[in-house]
This record gives structure tokens, sequence and C-alpha cells, in this order.
């Protein structure tokens, strides 16, 4: 192959992952948009006193509600063990018992 044809291949597979790294960029803004929204529904719902609540209707939208995955999406009827034991501490109050 020549030098000319490498470097045209090259160039091509740069533009190829530029389009990819632009696709991502989107997917992350909109991503970001989304939690932001259910951010906003969540204080918006803590300041009447029904944070609580709106919590558990996140997770059964499969939303998590974990401090460590706020607002991404969990697949469909798949738990997480860190959204059901925040529920948990969140629904005793936040006391611990044991």
């Amino acid at each position: 192959m020549k030098l000319t044809e490498q470097l045209l291949a090259a160039e091509e597979k740069l533009k190829e992952l530029l389009d990819d790294v632009q696709n991502l960029k989107m997917q992350v803004y909109a991503m970001e948009e989304q939690n932001e929204s259910l951010r906003r529904k969540l204080y918006q719902r803590k300041d009447t006193g029904e944070g609580f609540d709106n919590l558990v209707r996140l997770y059964e939208e499969s939303f998590h509600v974990c401090p460590a995955h706020f607002g991404s999406y969990r697949s469909a009827g798949e738990d997480c063990l860190f959204c059901l034991s925040f529920l948990k501490r969140a629904g005793d109050g936040g006391q611990s018992h044991g």
C-alpha cells in the first residue's frame, strides 16, 4: 500500500472516530438534561413533603434513586441493591435498625 493510501485510510478512520465522539457527546448531553429534569422534579416534590413517595415512583419507573447512580436508567425488572437499601433507610426516616 502506498504511503498516500495509508494516509487517506487513516484520515477516514479519524473522521469516523470524530463522528462517533460527536454522537456520544449528544447522548451525554441528553442524559444530563434528563438527569437535571429528574432532580428538579425530586426537589419540587421534596418541598411538599412527598419526597419519599417521589423516590419510590422514580424507582418504579426504572430510574436509580441511590446516590451513586441517581437519575440513570435501570433495566426494567432489574433491582438495584443500593437503591433498595437507600429506599429502606429513607422510609425508616433515616434511622438505622440493627
